[in-house]
C-alpha cells in the first residue's frame, strides 16, 4: 500500500458515515488525482430511489466533470467496500489507474469475492486493485448499520 492510502481511506470512511447518518448503506468513496481529492461520494440509493446512485459512480462522475475528461487514467479511487459489478465495470470504463478498497462485499463483491470483474484480464484497460485498507473500520460501520436495521425491523 502507498503511504497516503490510509489518509485517503479515512476520507472515504467520512463519506460512508454521511451515508449512515442518512439511513443509506454506509459506503463512501473519494477519487484522488495528483494527491488531491477531486471527487467525493456516498450512497444515495434510498434518498434518490435510484439503484445506480452508488458512492463510486457519484464519485467517478464528479471527478470526470472536475477534470473535464471521462478518462481518469491517473486517478485512484478509494472506496470503503469492495465494488459491485456495476461499479467495477464503471471503473474499467472510466479507466481509473487504481482502486483501493476496505472491506470485502460478501453479497456483491466484484473483485473475486462473488464476481470476477476487476481481476479478469481486459484487452484495453486493467485496474490495479488493492483491498483491505482500513478494512476493520469499514466492516465495523457496516455491521453497526445492519445491526440497527435488524433491530428496527427494516433490513435492506
Amino acid at each position: 500500500m502507498a503511504l497516503d492510502d490510509e489518509k485517503f481511506m479515512l476520507e472515504a470512511l467520512a463519506e460512508a458515515k454521511k451515508a449512515f447518518a442518512s439511513a443509506e448503506v454506509p459506503v463512501g468513496a473519494v477519487l484522488v488525482y495528483q494527491d488531491t481529492i477531486i471527487g467525493r461520494g456516498h450512497n444515495l440509493v434510498e434518498q434518490n430511489q435510484n439503484a445506480a446512485h452508488h458512492a463510486e459512480l457519484i464519485c467517478l462522475q464528479e471527478g470526470a466533470k472536475k477534470l473535464g475528461n471521462w478518462r481518469l487514467l491517473d486517478c485512484t479511487l478509494y472506496c470503503t467496500l469492495e465494488p459491485c459489478p456495476m461499479c467495477a465495470g464503471a471503473m474499467a470504463l472510466f479507466r481509473i489507474k487504481r482502486l483501493v478498497y476496505g472491506a470485502p462485499d460478501l453479497r456483491h463483491g466484484a473483485n473475486g469475492t462473488v464476481f470476477n470483474v476487476l481481476n479478469s484480464p481486459h484487452p484495453i484497460h486493467q485496474v490495479e486493485v488493492e483491498g483491505g485498507c482500513c478494512a476493520e473500520q469499514a466492516k465495523g460501520l457496516m455491521k453497526e448499520f445492519f445491526g440497527l436495521r435488524r433491530k428496527n425491523g427494516s433490513i435492506v
